[in-house]
């Protein structure tokens, strides 16, 4: 298989994405369907840290093996696992430190406290109300936005695999890794838009979050097909791991307010099979 032929097959995969994103602009769902969405997403998303930490895991158990063989050095294994601590720190930590920092950018002044008339004080309500709304709904898509970057982490490793194979000569494993993944990320793009609650989402916004989210796998294939480099593996996995939990946090903490919670667990469960089922497809394949 090509190269030109590979990076075609890889941007089938990762653009698979866009399938589950238009479920993003439906508003006639109510509070129940929402924590349906939402907790599907997580129930996928659990299963990719799963998927991302085992993939890391293995990384470095291989290290390990070629220290105990005497084929590898112990500054080589203790640099991979610097390299996952601060990759993982980076996805969590740094995720939320930065999203600190954009919402005390947005903060408005404090209301100043005074004698105005009663339909000032209604108005200046209605407006805080309004803006109440408007930052809630920023948030939601902040973290719409930050759940794509996780998943395009993940994706790019995802990439990476899809271009060793196709570069090995594995076309068989190439295809049948396509196909699984292309699959992974139609089920993403719900994981993306479930956390969204009542925001509705434009379709710009929809094509920001696809590209994000789906245009890694691409660039995984290109890189996958040109170099091979288990530090840079780690270090995607690691940074796709850590931001995975963080996401899972966020959206099991804003979801709770619905109620719904035994609904909820029953949705997870499900979002983790359809994530075991598809990886299965690629296991079948040898991947």
């Amino acid at each position: 298989m090509d190269f030109g032929e590979t990076v075609g097959l890889g941007a089938i995969a990762g653009f698979a994405i866009y399938l589950g994103l238009p479920v993003g602009r439906v508003h006639w769902v109510g509070d129940r369907v929402r924590v349906c969405l939402a907790m599907f997403s997580v129930g996928i998303l659990a299963f990719i840290f799963m998927d991302v930490t085992k993939h890391g895991e293995a990384v470095l158990e291989t290290a390990v093996e070629h220290f105990k063989h005497h084929t590898g050095s112990f500054a080589h294994v203790l640099g991979l696992f610097a390299l996952l601590v601060g990759g993982f720190g980076v996805g969590t930590a740094g995720i939320s430190a930065a999203e600190r920092w954009l919402r005390a950018r947005r903060a408005g002044p404090a209301a100043v406290a005074g004698g105005e008339a009663a339909a000032v004080l209604e108005s200046e309500q209605l407006a805080r109300a309004q803006e109440g709304a408007e930052a809630a709904r920023r948030r939601a898509l902040q973290t719409g936005m930050v759940i794509a970057t996780a998943i395009g982490l993940h994706n790019f490793a995802e990439g990476l695999a899809i271009g060793v194979s196709a570069k090995a000569g594995a076309v068989s494993l190439a295809t049948v890794l396509i196909i699984g993944f292309g699959l992974h990320n139609a089920a993403e793009g719900f994981g993306i838009v479930g956390p969204l609650g009542s925001a509705r989402p434009s379709w710009g916004w929809l094509g920001v979050a696809g590209l994000i989210g789906g245009g890694p796998t691409v660039l995984g294939t290109m890189v996958g097909y040109q170099v091979t480099s288990q530090p840079l593996e780690l270090m995607f996995y690691a940074l796709a791991g850590g931001a995975v939990l963080y996401v899972i946090g966020e959206v099991w903490t804003g979801m709770r307010r619905y109620g719904h919670r035994t609904l909820g667990l029953y949705l997870i469960a499900a979002g983790f099979l359809v994530g075991v089922g598809t990886d299965l497809i690629v296991s079948y394949g040898g991947g």
